[in-house]
């Protein structure tokens, strides 16, 4: 016969399966995040721009998902974005 289940059971053995799959993408998130910071700390601008363009690229599909919200993601681009243009455009500017 049948297990009976009530649905508040199923609804917590999903809300489990997508807060496991929500915390692994945040989590890649995070580290392309610290990778790209690596990269600029390392002068690397050539790494530091392909570290730019495949972390920007996870965190629109985190947005996609619905895992982060779209003014955190913005945020968090905005603010990578003038790190590295701080970092390797800024001494250009004072060479002029």
């Amino acid at each position: 016969m049948a297990r009976n289940q009530t649905s508040a059971q199923k609804r917590f053995r999903q809300s489990e399966v997508r807060r496991l799959h929500n915390k692994a993408i945040k989590s890649e998130c995070r580290t392309y995040v610290r990778q790209f910071i690596e990269a600029v700390q390392a002068k690397d601008s050539a790494l530091a721009q392909e570290k730019f363009r495949i972390m920007t690229s996870k965190l629109d599909s985190a947005r996609s998902k619905g895992v982060l919200k779209r003014n955190a993601v913005s945020r968090k681009k905005s603010r990578m974005a003038n790190l590295y243009n701080a970092t390797f455009n800024a001494p250009k500017a004072e060479a002029k």
